[in-house]
């Protein structure tokens, strides 16, 4: 029976097939339901949204999965909606069902004796941080969308953040997984074992695909003792290569404490201060960079405050640092990390065009990086502003380029495809990434034929249709769409 696209709720058709098994809380249709469903970001079309289906339990996913694999349906997974390359995106080519975890919530166990947590996909990372945090204990991840990003989708692009440096990506905060595969299989293990030699990695292809091989239902999550000290600091020095020699010091005399440590420019920090109602440069004076840099321990033996004191003492004198503030309480320490979160904000907020990025580097090779990419930057588009902030602990530097002048903006458009691919062509010349934390989602599966060989994308197709022969889960993201009758497109994939 052929299904009718434009008629959402029409008889013998998969909406009634999913509303019968998600009841009328479970199953979204009306137009003014599915606004900010559209994809990545709030108001997206929903032109090709058939509907918006929101299980409550694996079982239910597994239902849903069926159906729209019976009807040959495409099912698009969404997360919060925090995504920035396009990864929940609904195509224009066929409609497709939204599927939503908003309401699998639930924190299913929390271990303070093996220290795990096991904690369903639609969980806010916020959320899931909190509660470990009751027990006194903490995960390793957190970055600047953990009050919207949820779990599942924080591990389906196997995001990064502020404390990659000690803790590592998404990736490295799990023991185990479950997950429902396109035709409604349940597969997974949330025994939360950290030691097993049995078999393929399976929860490691399902991390970083971006919802392409099945739906992330629920993870088991490595906890760990929540740190009884802190020290931040906000340090000014003069360029890129002053922030190596810092992050290297540090590691030499305070050791694995640090759990993170950001760069910042001088016009990253104004763009920042632009878009607040009141604030001032941060330190006594100014700088062309900025580090804050932050170290904890969950051990009360461990005399941090005085290694602290001592790295800073050491940077100053070997002239690392220029200047610096030490964070006196939590407010000063917030105050410090808002405006580092406030940059990527004020760039969302900027009234003129702006070519953001997601790119890293072999950490030594971060000044080379950002000393091509100002240079490519200049001469593409001359009136530009170059903000960079980004990662220094993990080579993640987000090199970004705003124009000011309207009577500029015409060239700077034209100029954004250029920026964009100047810009990963100079990573992955110094051996790097063309996305290091945002996925490749619909925005840069471009970029990724240029960074794998033919080779490693066909074994990636390959998994792909292993996983899902239909073709039905998350469709158009990460792979160009082959044109059968191109062999060119076949050799370049």
């Amino acid at each position: 029976m052929d299904l009718d696209h434009g008629a959402r709720g029409s008889s013998s058709s998969l909406v009634d097939d999913l509303r019968a098994v998600l009841g009328p809380n479970g199953l979204l249709t009306d137009e003014h339901d599915l606004a900010g469903y559209g994809g990545s970001q709030p108001g997206t079309s929903t032109r090709n949204i058939l509907a918006i289906a929101r299980p409550a339990s694996v079982q239910e996913v597994a239902l849903v999965l069926r159906s729209c694999r019976d009807w040959s349906v495409p099912i698009i997974p969404r997360g919060g909606g925090t995504g920035l390359a396009g990864g929940a995106v609904v195509g224009t080519e066929a409609a497709a069902v939204v599927l939503s975890l908003e309401r699998m919530q639930r924190i299913r166990e929390l271990d303070t004796v093996g220290n795990t947590m096991i904690v369903e996909s639609g969980c806010t990372l916020a959320t899931a941080r909190e509660a470990a945090a009751k027990a006194g204990r903490s995960i390793g991840l957190d970055h600047g969308g953990s009050g919207s990003s949820q779990i599942g989708g924080n591990l389906a692009t196997n995001a990064g953040g502020n404390n990659v440096l000690r803790y590592g990506t998404a990736r490295d905060q799990v023991l185990g997984l479950e997950a429902v595969l396109a035709d409604g299989s349940v597969i997974g293990d949330l025994t939360g074992l950290r030691k097993s030699n049995a078999g393929y990695d399976l929860k490691g292809l399902l991390i970083g695909s971006e919802g392409t091989l099945g739906v992330i239902t629920a993870a088991a999550l490595k906890l760990r003792l929540a740190p009884v000290a802190r020290s931040t600091a906000l340090l000014g020095i003069a360029s890129p290569a002053h922030a190596l020699s810092l992050l290297t010091l540090a590691g030499e005399i305070i050791g694995d404490q640090v759990s993170a440590f950001e760069m910042m420019s001088k016009s990253a920090v104004a763009l920042h201060f632009e878009h607040t109602e009141a604030g001032q440069w941060p330190l006594a004076t100014e700088a062309d960079y900025i580090v804050l840099i932050e170290c904890d321990s969950s051990s009360r033996f461990f005399d941090l405050d005085a290694a602290f004191e001592a790295l800073l003492e050491a940077a100053l004198e070997r002239g690392v640092v220029s200047d610096g503030a030490i964070a006196a309480s939590g407010a000063q320490r917030d105050a410090m990390w808002k405006i580092r979160e406030g940059i990527p904000a004020a760039l969302h907020r900027a009234r003129y065009p702006v070519v953001t990025t997601d790119t890293a580097v072999p950490v030594s090779a971060v000044p080379n990086f950002i000393a091509a990419v100002e240079d490519g930057a200049s001469g593409l588009a001359p009136g530009g502003v170059s903000v960079v902030f980004g990662h220094v602990g993990d080579g993640n530097i987000h090199f970004n380029v705003l124009s000011r002048e309207p009577d500029d903006w015409d060239a700077f458009r034209a100029a954004m495809p250029a920026l964009y691919r100047m810009t990963e062509d100079v990573a992955l010349a110094l051996g790097g990434t063309v996305s290091a934390e945002h996925g490749i989602g619909q925005s840069k599966r471009e970029a990724l034929l240029r960074m794998k060989s033919p080779v490693e994308m066909a074994l990636m197709r390959g998994v792909r249709t292993l996983f899902d022969p239909g073709g039905i889960l998350n469709p158009g993201k990460i792979f160009v769409p082959l044109d059968p009758r191109s062999s060119r497109d076949r050799d370049r994939t």
